[in-house]
């Protein structure tokens, strides 16, 4: 792609990058066959060869900006489908980061939006603040009918059940084995996850610790910062990244730290991200390289342990279990088969559904901000996982269980595995 900024847009360190990323682009066009919100919609400016045109437009006549290009580039997930087709390697990732923040200070939006984003970007990453806002949420739901569409809509995402909070990460902890440990890591305990799910965490420990893994927790690293990051909350996002930071910077320094251990895939692919999240930043920049080279998804720590030696045999196996690839593992991680390589060494019959590169519609708080595109995403996954005739769904993350968990229940990997070596059944 051709540009055309000037010298002196070309000083500016984010126009730079987003240049060279543009003149990266070929116009080819694959990435619209698996860009879920074109296949939805089949409009040009819902595609990423679309929402490039328009960023281009958006960054080099910032005047020509307009309310229709905050609207289509507010529709993109950030599924990074696109970049797993894409031949040209084009970095879609940072340049819709880009094209946001730009688009954030040329067009205002509408006060309800300005309004939700606050909210979510202040109240989810803390968990105990999420845990209430749901319980306030219920009793909303008896006013639903006269309040505001998009709260309407909010409410209506709420889980219907609520387990007992999570406590790991509520103050620092550290699990250990019964044996000697061979290995020391450091588990991100979640904020959303620990509000709705706490037999994640209680699985990860488990397994772990059944491995000869100890695992500590910090309860300063309350968040990784994605949810506020993805929606243009900057000054919350910074707080969240910088507090986990500095709440791992002592044990890894000391090198007493072999890996950073994430069970939810959004959070992993933003924290395998800080060093270029955290940029230039004096203080953090050092540290944020370090915690982006330890950290791996929970998956390919268990594929580096000897899992086969906590497996208990099962001669007629565990059953059929359909996988859903969650994007930010497959697209932002580039891990796909790797689950379904340890719940088939766990026992598993692994089926995977039709268009399993096409996201469900979570994305973070998007099945919020924009309810009717994840809503007609989510119908269109359910079918494919019924089309499977699995009894049950494993995802490695937690957005995509709590959007598709329906009656077909979907529950974390790791649970299958904490199963197949001993723990409770995943559902």
């Amino acid at each position: 792609m051709q540009t055309h900024f000037s010298d002196t847009q070309l000083l500016d360190p984010q126009i730079r990058e987003a240049d060279a990323i543009l003149r990266k682009c070929v116009h080819c066009g694959f990435c619209t066959a698996t860009c879920p919100t074109y296949v939805m919609t089949g409009d040009e400016r819902d595609s990423p060869r679309g929402r490039i045109w328009l960023m281009r437009e958006l960054l080099e006549t910032p005047d020509s900006v307009s309310s229709d290009t905050a609207f289509h580039l507010d529709r993109c997930l950030g599924c990074l489908a696109c970049t797993t087709t894409c031949p040209s390697g084009v970095d879609y990732h940072h340049l819709i980061e880009i094209g946001r923040d730009r688009m954030d200070s040329q067009v205002r939006r509408p006060l309800m939006d300005r309004v939700m984003r606050r909210m979510l970007a202040h109240v989810i990453p803390h968990a105990a603040r999420f845990r209430l806002m749901i319980r306030l949420g219920r009793i909303g739901n008896m006013f639903a009918p006269v309040m505001p569409g998009r709260i309407r809509a909010a409410l209506a995402k709420l889980p219907r059940s609520l387990p007992p909070f999570d406590r790991v990460g509520s103050k620092t902890m550290v699990f250990g084995p019964r044996v000697k440990a061979t290995r020391h890591v450091i588990l991100l305990a979640g904020c959303a996850q620990r509000a709705l799910d706490p037999a994640i965490n209680a699985s990860t420990v488990r397994v772990l610790n059944k491995l000869g893994v100890r695992v500590t927790v910090r309860s300063e690293a309350f968040c990784c910062g994605a949810l506020a990051h993805h929606i243009g909350e900057a000054s919350a996002a910074r707080s969240a990244i910088r507090s986990t930071l500095l709440a791992w910077r002592d044990e890894i320094r000391k090198g007493e730290v072999d890996a950073i251990v994430v069970n939810a895939s959004g959070c992993g692919t933003m924290v395998k991200d800080y060093e270029h999240v955290v940029g230039d930043d004096p203080e953090l920049k050092d540290i944020a390289a370090q915690v982006a080279a330890l950290t791996c998804d929970i998956s390919e720590l268990l594929a580096d342990l000897p899992l086969n030696t906590i497996i208990d045999p099962s001669p007629e196996g565990r059953g059929v279990v359909a996988y859903h690839s969650a994007c930010s593992l497959q697209h932002g991680q580039k891990i796909h088969d790797l689950p379904v390589s340890l719940l088939r060494q766990a026992g598993f019959e692994v089926r995977q559904p039709l268009e399993p590169h096409l996201c469900c519609g979570s994305a973070g708080v998007y099945n919020i901000l924009q309810p009717e595109m994840a809503d007609g995403l989510r119908q269109r996954k359910l079918d494919n996982i019924r089309g499977t005739g699995a009894p049950i769904v494993a995802a490695g993350n937690i957005g995509c269980i709590q959007q598709l968990d329906d009656e077909i229940p979907v529950r974390h990997t790791i649970q299958f595995i904490d199963y197949a070596s001993g723990g409770p059944p995943p559902a």
